[in-house]
């Protein structure tokens, strides 16, 4: 690809010679911001109520996996703001995922629009700005919507994450646990939600109470608060999101032809009435890469940077060890290459331990209409470096598209607070035709691979089976042996292999032939059969 202004810079090591005349604070901020690598551009220096383009805020390549924070009121900018980071790192050949809460991310596959607005912000922050379209992939949680659709097994989703879409109390969920610990141990696969009712029904039958006394810890009115629960959660029309075949996190980590990043957008919209369920989704995602990924220590740009929006809805409600776990992901995986930002309105909704490892910050405008917004104004300047700004005054007066930042230099260290006005993104800042949405969905690679769900024998099917049996161990010696078909096909083996199918059946060999599946920090199963990242 041609070199263009707009895209990251391969060095810029000293302010340009035109910035040596800037007021000398606002020369102190820019100082700060003149990195000798790679870097993306963020825009340019707001002092004194002046936009001073010769002063520009960026922030380095090689500090996207330090994990940041995107934060302001509704309406400030901040989907934007996701959209013009996007568009440098897809640039820079890093893949991105965006979370789509509103269904508007999606034009980033197609050219921008030029119109006075757009052509106005360039001038003011001297950005040659470009129509550009960047290679996406769009999916969609279990086909709701339109995209490639995105599933996880029951056991791959394990059960400290669907403890928190159940909204169960601790207690609970550590006997949810206990039942994925029976269910591994008696080789009953819990692929989708109907499989996991059927094993705790069983439980809790007559035919099943001698096996619940085996199982230590759980008793039979547990047991059915969680039975209640996965049958409220599957009249809402959870089902769909549970099954086969499963999504391979790895596909997140692509690149085009041209040698950019994908930028995998996950459409939201349509189940915004689930955030539960959408939001640790998300974080199932996130915990599945790190379950993956090899250790990389320092690197020259991230793997791979995640964008987690509406990331309060994670938070609400959560677990004591939800959170810890939460918090362990986001510390550890920043070593295997992957950034990842939390979007939300105040830094307030995300906890301390989390916010405190978020080294590079964008934050727009706050309001303070209330007490409470007045709070939390004041917290939200607390967590800033101390700065020349009177950031309670900057952050009310901010316009739309206009952000205070500070971020990690190239040696780690916080960069001076910087007020600023921020770039246009050059991809259409919209939602794409559905037409075009359509065609680009139907005509990826992976459609194929993940569109038509698949229900093979599992938990279910085998208690059905089974029933009038002792119990799951007469059953397993009933069962088919698996895989047979594939034996007496050996000619259509590689066919197989590359199938969606065979990924996800390989992913949960282990609980197949009885074995207790090695979980991680969220619960979630470690799988075999991945292909190398």
């Amino acid at each position: 690809m041609p070199d263009r202004e707009t895209m990251p810079s391969a060095s810029a090591p000293e302010v340009s010679a035109r910035a040596a005349a800037l007021p000398q604070e606002a020369l102190r901020i820019a100082s700060g911001y003149a990195f000798s690598g790679p870097a993306l551009q963020l825009g340019a220096l707001l002092w004194d109520g002046q936009c001073l383009p010769d002063a520009q805020v960026r922030v380095p390549l090689a500090m996207l996996n330090r994990h940041g924070l995107v934060a302001g009121a509704t309406g400030t900018g901040k989907t934007k703001t996701l959209q013009l980071i996007a568009e440098q790192l897809s640039a820079q050949g890093v893949p991105v995922f965006l979370a789509d809460i509103k269904g508007d991310l999606s034009g980033i596959a197609a050219p921008g629009r030029p119109d006075a607005r757009v052509e106005g912000r360039a001038a003011d922050v001297h950005q040659r700005w470009t129509a550009t379209g960047f290679p996406a992939e769009y999916y969609a949680l279990g086909g709701i919507g339109r995209g490639i659709p995105v599933r996880a097994t029951v056991t791959g989703f394990g059960p400290v994450l669907l403890s928190k879409v159940l909204r169960l109390n601790r207690t609970q969920e550590q006997s949810l646990a206990l039942v994925f610990h029976y269910a591994d141990s008696k080789g009953l696969e819990l692929i989708d939600l109907k499989d996991l009712r059927a094993v705790v029904t069983f439980l809790t039958s007559d035919e099943g109470k001698p096996e619940l006394k085996t199982v230590g810890g759980l008793s039979a009115a547990t047991a059915g608060v969680i039975l209640r629960s996965l049958t409220a959660f599957e009249a809402q029309g959870a089902s769909g999101f549970f099954g086969e075949p499963e999504f391979d996190t790895g596909e997140l980590l692509r690149t085009a032809e041209d040698g950019r990043g994908v930028v995998s957008v996950l459409e939201l919209s349509a189940v915004q009435e689930r955030p539960q369920l959408f939001s640790t989704f998300l974080m199932w995602l996130l915990a599945d890469l790190f379950h993956d990924l090899p250790e990389l220590g320092d690197v020259d740009k991230p793997r791979l940077v995640f964008f987690l929006d509406e990331a309060h809805l994670l938070f609400d409600g959560a677990s004591e060890a939800f959170l810890e776990s939460i918090t362990q992901t986001v510390r550890l995986i920043r070593s295997k290459g992957v950034g990842v930002f939390f979007v939300t309105q105040t830094p307030e909704d995300v906890p301390a331990d989390v916010l405190a490892q978020l080294g590079n910050r964008v934050q727009h405008a706050v309001r303070a209409f209330t007490p409470d917004d007045q709070k939390a104004l004041n917290a939200t300047v607390k967590t800033f470096p101390k700065s020349p700004y009177d950031l309670e005054e900057v952050l009310t007066g901010l316009g739309t598209g206009e952000a205070v930042v500070t971020v990690l230099s190239e040696k780690g260290a916080p960069t001076p607070v910087a007020a600023t006005r921020l770039r246009a993104p050059e991809s259409l800042m919209g939602p794409l035709g559905q037409e075009a949405l359509e065609r680009a969905v139907a005509g990826s690679p992976l459609y194929e691979r993940y569109a038509r769900a698949v229900d093979r024998e599992s938990a279910y099917e085998r208690l059905e089976r089974g029933r009038g049996a002792k119990g799951p161990d007469e059953m397993r010696d009933a069962a088919p042996a698996r895989g047979g078909r594939a034996e007496e096909q050996p000619s259509m083996a590689e066919r197989v292999v590359e199938s969606g199918v065979f990924r996800s059946l390989a992913r949960s060999v282990g609980t197949q032939i009885g074995r207790e599946i090695t979980r991680s920090l969220f619960g979630t199963a470690r799988r075999s059969g991945r292909r190398r990242r």
